[in-house]
């Protein structure tokens, strides 16, 4: 996962953090929950989009984005 700067609401990459996370459930909840969790984001409400691989999670009022890629292995 990578933690990302926006502008004009679009990813900028400008500066980027990668996470990687091991959740044992293929639950999208729990998975959120932990990248979250890793990114310091736990209790920001925000939006969240499902791109089918990958969950976009934007924290309101933050001009970060989120992007979560699960690797089933």
């Amino acid at each position: 996962m990578e933690l990302t700067d926006t502008f004009c609401g679009e990813a900028n990459y400008g500066w980027v953090r990668r996470y990687v996370v091991a959740v044992k459930t293929e639950s999208r909840r729990a998975i959120m929950r932990a990248a979250k969790r890793a990114a310091g984001l736990s209790g920001m409400r925000g939006k969240t989009e499902d791109h089918g691989e990958t969950i976009a999670f934007t924290p309101y009022r933050q001009h970060t984005v989120l992007f979560v890629t699960a690797a089933y292995s």
